[in-house]
């Protein structure tokens, strides 16, 4: 077993930290406060090619993996929950079903400016009456000559206001068990019908982007079918599998920051004549958080690994989706805990850490989902 990254991995993870300390971390007090997206520093990671990590160069990607975008998305995490939510979704969910599922004109109309980073993308699943229960969808998709025609509603649907492309499953049929055939469909920005707004007050993640789209009689060219259409419930399945080792990321680089913010107070703040570090009671806290912290990362590490090696990863990805978001919720509790009274305050940033930290045990399939994953893998 080699936990080595090769040297390309380690150049990434290098300019994606510094990218993230000297860019966005000096901003991420201001974004959360004003729930301000920031489309200005996306255009910036497009430009290094941040966007484009794990896609082929012959689709305007930069030829990485699974495991550098990984350690990419735990930097901007790290800094900012909003703004590495954003990232994971833009990739994740965003662009990968069209790598992975779409046909080769597709990839060129649809994949290519995202690669390059020149556009961003968003995935419209979730409805106002089908979160867990993704098979609930209500939208509806009419097939009308040569397009498909499209009605319903998305919630919760992040990017979906800046994105050029917005991918969204809708029920074109029935199948022979009388079970909802659904698809998914690639809807350009500003089509006739299609409604955005991004009115949610959030608790946490608030430099994200989280939109509601309606869809009043879309017209979508039957050719903007993404993949088999009677195969999407599957496919989203598989892009939620890989979007879990993102967000694990992202949850991986909240944990992380709750350390350090907590590693360095407790080195600083005294009582009772020494650092509160000398204190077992805070040394066993810190010792916790960063063997959870390890753990979590490695558990990220190794489903990626798995996806970039062809090799099944459903749950890996449920168990580093599920372990990492955990740990992140507790490690920034336990860091607002060393911090005391001061934690509790904005100044200090461990409670953005905290409200940013619990989206992750909910969004892209919630804790309890994840267990459930886990246990039919086990074959119960």
């Amino acid at each position: 077993m080699d936990f080595l990254l090769t040297k390309e991995q380690e150049m990434t993870k290098k300019m994606v930290r510094e990218f993230a300390q000297e860019v966005i971390a000096p901003r991420a007090v201001e974004l959360d406060k004003n729930a301000t997206f920031p489309k200005d520093i996306f255009d910036q990671m497009g430009e290094l090619g941040i966007l484009g990590i794990p896609f082929p160069e012959e689709y305007g990607g930069v030829g990485g993996d699974t495991v550098t975008y990984a350690l990419a998305v735990e930097e901007i995490g790290r800094v900012c929950g909003g703004t590495g939510l954003s990232y994971a979704a833009a990739v994740s969910l965003g662009a990968s079903p069209i790598y992975y599922f779409g046909t080769e004109k597709q990839k060129q109309e649809f994949l290519v400016p995202l690669a390059k980073g020149e556009a961003l993308a968003s995935f419209g699943l979730t409805e106002p009456n089908a979160g867990s229960d993704a098979g609930g969808t209500q939208t509806k998709a009419l097939l009308d000559g040569n397009e498909y025609v499209l009605n319903g509603e998305k919630s919760w649907i992040t990017n979906a206001q800046y994105a050029r492309t917005i991918t969204a499953t809708a029920v074109t049929g029935k199948d022979d068990r009388g079970k909802s055939i659904i698809s998914a469909f690639l809807i350009p920005q500003g089509s006739k019908g299609m409604t955005i707004q991004s009115n949610y007050d959030k608790m946490g993640v608030r430099a994200s982007n989280t939109s509601e789209i309606v869809l009043e009689d879309v017209r979508i060219p039957k050719e903007n079918i993404l993949g088999d259409p009677d195969k999407g419930f599957n496919q989203f399945l598989y892009t939620l599998d890989g979007g879990r080792i993102s967000i694990a990321a992202l949850a991986v680089g909240i944990a992380q920051a709750s350390l350090d913010k907590a590693l360095s107070y407790a080195k600083e703040r005294k009582q009772f004549g020494k650092p509160i570090s000398k204190f077992q009671a805070i040394q066993f806290k810190l010792a916790d958080m960063a063997m959870e912290v390890e753990l979590a990362r490695t558990m990220v590490m190794k489903a990626a690994w798995l996806k970039d090696q062809g090799k099944p990863f459903k749950k890996e990805s449920a168990y580093a989706k599920l372990y990492a978001s955990e740990t992140a919720s507790r490690s920034a509790n336990e860091a607002i805990q060393i911090h005391g009274g001061y934690g509790y305050m904005r100044e200090y940033e461990v409670e953005r850490y905290l409200r940013d930290a619990k989206l992750l045990e909910i969004g892209e399939g919630t804790s309890e989902i994840q267990r459930l994953v886990i246990s039919r893998e086990l074959g119960c």
